[in-house]
């Protein structure tokens, strides 16, 4: 009985002082994961969408509370004017989760761009949503009024053959972020109109 609590004792010194240095470790790396995150992942996607934008949108970004979560907006100038604002959302895709950077035309009230960011779909079919420029395309000018649907669906964007729940799932992710949209819509306006 001696020896069974002393190797309980041990075990739980040996698992608190792991999940202490888990713990430390994950909180000291947050802020140089996410700014990896940033230049690598987001920032190419977003510099894709905003080509041409006069101003470098990964740096003019602020953040608005939607519910229990931040999302980050970034901001796209053309003529020294905002115009867009770029944000992530996710639809659930064949192999998880499928992250969408999608840019709203603030002044025409409707999608300016996709970009589909991270995902775990199949080579040579889902990941082509990532690869395909023609499948992005056909996301610009959707209006933020209605859902964002395959044609099989009832919609206008044709799925990408083989890959018919990746290409839902990016639907998806852009209906989610003309939802976001809709309901931040006046905190949006108001960070637009204080912006430099």
């Amino acid at each position: 009985m001696r020896e069974m609590i002393k190797m309980i004792l041990v075990l739980t010194i040996l698992s608190t002082v792991s999940g202490g240095l888990l713990a430390y470790v994950k909180v000291g790396t947050k802020d140089r994961i996410d700014n990896q995150v940033l230049q690598l992942v987001k920032g190419p996607a977003i510099r894709s969408i905003l080509a041409g934008a006069s101003n470098d949108p990964v740096a003019d970004r602020f953040t608005l509370p939607d519910g229990e979560n931040e999302i980050e907006f970034f901001v796209g100038k053309f003529d020294g004017q905002p115009k867009t604002v770029v944000f992530e959302t996710f639809g659930k895709g064949y192999g998880g989760d499928v992250g969408l950077m999608v840019a709203v035309d603030v002044t025409q009230n409707q999608i300016y761009g996709v970009e589909v960011t991270t995902h775990s779909e199949t080579a040579g079919l889902g990941a082509r949503a990532k690869e395909d420029p023609a499948f992005a395309a056909q996301f610009k000018g959707q209006p933020l009024t209605k859902p964002i649907q395959v044609s099989g669906d009832g919609g206008s964007i044709n799925a990408l053959s083989g890959a018919t729940i990746t290409s839902r799932a990016v639907c998806d992710a852009a209906t989610e972020a003309t939802q976001v949209y809709d309901r931040l819509k006046p905190q949006i306006e108001d960070k637009l109109k204080s912006l430099p």
